[in-house]
């Protein structure tokens, strides 16, 4: 297991308030120390990227170690979210999972051609998302190594 001297930061990009409740709750049962921060939109995902707006104040609104990206969102939506950070070397190094309800051939290929770590659909259940978010979790911080975001 990887030791961390700090809280994980996690963005989850999702509109959806019923499935930002599932996740967050979810991550609260983990076994990983870890923040999350959650935008509603791309555009408000950038916005916290960027340090925009009520996110400007870094300490508050660390990058993330993670994101967790919906595709089908309001004003700008995941695909066009996950094009412009991979475009950003500031960004590109930022892990994102796409999990969405899509199983479109399509938006997987387009995803991964986008630059996404991994592609997921989102279970149906309750017990299913809690384990979906446990091995996303265990993966992403106890087994593998990130990259440094400060260089």
């Amino acid at each position: 297991m990887m030791k961390r001297d700090r809280a994980a930061a996690i963005l989850l990009v999702e509109d959806e308030a019923g499935d930002q409740e599932l996740i967050r709750r979810a991550l609260l049962s983990g076994n990983v120390k870890k923040d999350l921060y959650v935008a509603r939109d791309g555009e408000e995902a950038l916005d916290y990227l960027y340090r925009r707006g009520r996110y400007a104040e870094p300490a508050d609104y660390p990058l993330p170690d993670l994101i967790l990206l919906d595709l089908n969102l309001p004003r700008l939506d995941g695909r066009q979210f996950l094009s412009r950070i991979k475009a950003d070397p500031k960004f590109r190094r930022i892990p994102v999972v796409i999990l969405t309800t899509s199983q479109q051939e399509r938006d997987v290929a387009q995803s991964y051609d986008a630059g996404a770590n991994s592609y997921v659909v989102k279970p149906v259940t309750v017990e299913q998302i809690m384990k979906l978010v446990h091995a996303l979790e265990t993966y992403w911080f106890e087994v593998v190594r990130l990259p440094s975001l400060e260089d």
